[in-house]
């Protein structure tokens, strides 16, 4: 089949094309185990476990084994700890802590607490906010991490608080999600509650928490990154809901706890402090944000999304900490204490960057 010379030329270059994009394709790596491309020498999630007490404990670590501090080659890495909420576990935040490690340049673990995504549970009369962080602390123990950032989302922002409560001397600040250490989440304003109070008033704020967890949903697989987030979540769920009476006693303490005087001393100790909410979060809703500003006296920072809102958006966090004010000014009270807690004042920094020139 003979075609006229300008018609041979577009498919000539139609073809170079396909070549070209054949070729790009080839040398993508593999898809992370939270779905998506990355680029090459992209920074990945590391799945582990390890044995406490004769309980698994599972977790993942970034891969960037060569991080370093600001200070320079062989200065000690910022190390971060994401910590999941409730029917949740650390697989479903690979993606976002993948971004951050990349990113801000962070050795980043993901613990699966006790009881959940294949992590062996506590014994009933251990399960507690005290005996959860202890998990998470023994596990940096383990690591070999002393100092810490931690970003706890809603049930893992309670966890965070007690850290630094056990630990300020490890903890260099705390980026705190839609958390619930503070109570006035469970005080369901909602219609639901409205209509079935009258009849059902032990039942009607527990079935509006529900309706809310229903009504969240959207935000998890509304978007382009429809599949990957499917992909990033889907393992970490079956396992919580094969294993769902192991989480029940988690959902029990969360339901009693009241972290109100811990809080108010994270700003008397003046531990560098983020807190983060979905404008649209309907289970720990704005009355717990406003809650939590009031106790904590940082004003609340808000970002597009629901309860969940870092799942489906795993950049999103980053993005917050590199180009908003409250981010950067974080970033900057974090970078000052990790200084103060390893004794580096401006003099020894100095002495130290002369060295690395030389």
């Amino acid at each position: 089949m003979f075609l006229p010379p300008e018609d041979e030329a577009r498919a000539n270059r139609r073809e170079r094309a396909r070549r070209r994009m054949r070729a790009a394709e080839a040398a993508l790596p593999a898809l992370p185990p939270g779905g998506g491309r990355v680029p090459r020498g992209a920074v990945r999630m590391v799945p582990s476990r390890i044995v406490l007490d004769d309980r698994r404990l599972r977790f993942a670590v970034s891969d960037n084994d060569d991080a370093q501090g600001p200070e320079g080659p062989g200065s000690e890495p910022v190390w971060a700890v994401n910590i999941h909420g409730y029917f949740a576990g650390g697989g479903m935040y690979w993606r976002e802590s993948a971004n951050l490690a990349e990113r801000l340049g962070w050795r980043v673990v993901n613990p699966s607490l006790p009881g959940f995504a294949g992590s062996d549970p506590l014994p009933w009369e251990h399960v507690n906010i005290r005996e959860i962080t202890d998990q998470v602390v023994r596990l940096l123990d383990h690591l070999g991490v002393e100092r810490t950032v931690l970003l706890g989302h809603s049930m893992g922002g309670a966890i965070a608080v007690q850290f630094a409560e056990a630990h300020p001397d490890r903890t260099l600040g705390i980026v705190y999600r839609d958390g619930a250490a503070t109570p006035a989440w469970k005080e369901r304003h909602g219609v639901l509650v409205s209509l079935l109070s009258p009849f059902l008033p032990d039942v009607a704020g527990v079935l509006d928490l529900l309706l809310a967890a229903v009504l969240d949903t959207p935000d998890l697989v509304i978007g382009r990154r429809f599949s990957s987030t499917v992909r990033g979540l889907w393992p970490d769920a079956r396992r919580n809901i094969r294993s769902m009476g192991r989480t029940l006693p988690v959902g029990s303490m969360l339901m009693a706890i009241d972290m109100r005087g811990e809080v108010r001393r994270l700003a008397d100790r003046k531990i560098p402090l983020l807190p983060v909410w979905g404008c649209f979060d309907r289970i720990v809703h704005p009355a717990t944000a406003v809650e939590f500003s009031q106790l904590s006296h940082h004003k609340i920072l808000w970002v597009p999304g629901g309860h969940s809102w870092m799942l489906p958006r795993p950049q999103g966090q980053a993005d917050v900490l590199l180009h908003l004010d409250r981010g950067r000014e974080f970033m900057d009270a974090v970078a000052a204490r990790r200084r103060a807690l390893l004794g580096l004042d401006r003099s020894s920094l100095g002495r130290l960057a002369m060295r690395v020139v030389r």
